[in-house]
């Protein structure tokens, strides 16, 4: 459990908010689910509540895979997100507010999450900006240093969008971090360049495995076929 009270009053709402539920304030309207967050009132709001924020700083929530992602982009502004796996998605880099339950065990070899256990690509330490958070928490015993100002963040051009994001590749990350701009070109990383915007690079994994598999079982094929009715002799 994340000890709140080391925390921003923006950052433990943004982790502990239920988006994607219908807003109180605009029950009765079509589209009113929560997906924006305005870090001034520190609460998620519909998109029908944008007019009395608008002067705000607004940052959108979207889902992936039934859970809360931001825009690396717009988490990098915030806070320090090294560290913290991000994927590609709808041609977006994403990453995970809170930690997903496992469904199942962990084998207990390669790269994990320090604090959940979820397996992860090299280098990343971290599953969701939560997890780190709370490994901050218990080793450093504060954030401070880690938050960053933030004075503007507005809504994406060309405006808001519903935030659904249809996981409709397989996930199949490769590479890893390597020297960019703002490395020292020694294949160091700099902590706010590289470090906070590595990502895992997602690629579309082809079908044909899955098509191949399915054709077995097709009418007509030897996995298939039934026997049949037993011919019997007959009785005289």
């Amino acid at each position: 459990m994340l000890e709140y009270a080391h925390l921003p009053q923006w950052l433990v709402a943004l982790l502990t908010e239920k988006f994607f539920n219908a807003c109180i304030i605009h029950e009765d309207a079509k589209k009113n689910e929560k997906n924006v967050f305005c870090l001034d009132c520190c609460e998620g709001i519909c998109p029908h509540c944008l007019t009395r924020h608008r002067s705000h700083r607004l940052l959108q929530i979207r889902r992936y895979v039934y859970h809360d992602v931001i825009r690396l982009g717009d988490a990098d502004k915030l806070l320090d997100c090294s560290f913290v796996q991000s994927y590609t998605t709808n041609s977006a880099k994403v990453v995970f507010l809170n930690q997903r339950p496992q469904t199942r065990a962990s084998r207990g070899s390669g790269n994990c999450c320090i604090i959940c256990d979820r397996g992860l690509q090299d280098p990343f330490l971290f599953c969701s900006i939560s997890c780190k958070v709370q490994h901050i928490l218990r080793t450093e015993g504060k954030l401070t240093k880690y938050i960053y100002r933030c004075d503007y963040m507005t809504l994406p051009e060309p405006g808001l969008d519903d935030g659904q994001m249809t996981p409709d590749t397989i996930l199949e990350p490769v590479g890893s971090v390597g020297t960019e701009s703002g490395s020292s070109g020694t294949g160091e990383v700099g902590c706010h360049t590289v470090g906070c915007t590595a990502t895992t690079e997602i690629v579309r994994k082809k079908r044909s495995t899955l098509s191949a598999f399915r054709s077995v079982f097709q009418p007509g094929s030897g996995m298939n076929r039934r026997k049949g009715t037993p011919q019997r002799s007959p009785l005289y």
